[in-house]
């Protein structure tokens, strides 16, 4: 690629599937990105493909939830004026529920980056939480909406996303879980997901670009502008995806994805010693 890149053309096309598929699908992307080097002699992406990547799914979900984005920017302009309606609520849980993850990911980035990227972690946590997902998933009621959001349940997924930094857990699945432990149906549990995967990847993308502006790094450009399109193609797709069919089916298929994959990771990591 010209721009300076020394990626492949492959694996820029990997990380994008994997980014924007599996940032919206509750299998964890940030377990799977972890894999991929671990697995092959990629060499690391650097930050103007991660800051790519972030952005390309966050446009994703802008452009899929163009009508929620819009009623709520509505809502915080009437609240400039005194009024109060349902989009500027939602802006506001979203933000409530933002707060755990933004604290909780300056301790991590600070203090626990090295310690979390460990493959076996990312094997357990996807078994672990997988499992946690199928049980929100069989107990959870299917009688709320997103309309129905309140600030405690704001505050419980938001506290349930800063489980999200540790790798093979997913910020989506997570959330969903959470939203399904306190009632949500599966489709609005998902809705709720991943309109608050708005502020969470806007924070990591500036954490991220401001990293890369410290860094002084200008190569790899058109690799980057590459991998940013090609997760907005991914990502719309993994959103249509769960949106269809978690208004006619469940976790489930998920969950045993989440339990096959921990499961090689861990018999991988103890029984044949790789990675150790």
């Amino acid at each position: 690629l010209p721009g300076g890149s020394s990626l492949p053309f492959i694996q820029i096309l990997v990380l994008a599937i994997i980014q924007g598929l599996t940032e919206f699908l509750p299998v964890s992307s940030s377990g799977h990105l972890i894999l991929v080097p671990a697995a092959t002699s990629w060499e690391d992406q650097g930050l103007a493909i991660d800051v790519a990547a972030h952005v390309g799914t966050l446009v994703a979900v802008l452009i899929y939830f163009w009508r929620d984005v819009g009623r709520m920017l509505s809502g915080l302009a009437r609240l400039l004026v005194g009024r109060v309606d349902g989009g500027a609520k939602l802006a506001g849980f979203l933000l409530i529920a933002t707060v755990p993850a933004l604290a909780t990911g300056y301790l991590v980035d600070r203090y626990a980056v090295e310690i979390l990227r460990r493959v076996e972690i990312v094997g357990w946590a996807l078994i672990g939480f997988g499992i946690l997902l199928w049980i929100a998933d069989r107990i959870g009621l299917t009688i709320r909406r997103v309309e129905h959001m309140t600030i405690g349940q704001a505050l419980f997924v938001g506290l349930a996303q800063a489980l999200a930094f540790i790798p093979g857990t997913s910020r989506a699945g997570i959330t969903m879980t959470a939203a399904r432990l306190v009632g949500y149906e599966r489709h609005e549990a998902a809705r709720f997901s991943f309109l608050l995967a708005i502020p969470a990847i806007a924070a990591a993308g500036l954490w991220k670009g401001y990293q890369l502006y410290e860094s002084g790094e200008t190569e790899q450009i058109d690799a980057a502008l590459l991998t940013g399109g090609l997760c907005i193609l991914t990502g719309l797709f993994a959103i249509a995806f769960m949106m269809q069919w978690l208004k006619r089916a469940n976790f489930t298929p998920f969950v045993i994805y989440r339990l096959l994959l921990g499961g090689v990771i861990l018999y991988l990591v103890y029984a044949k010693g790789w990675w150790a």
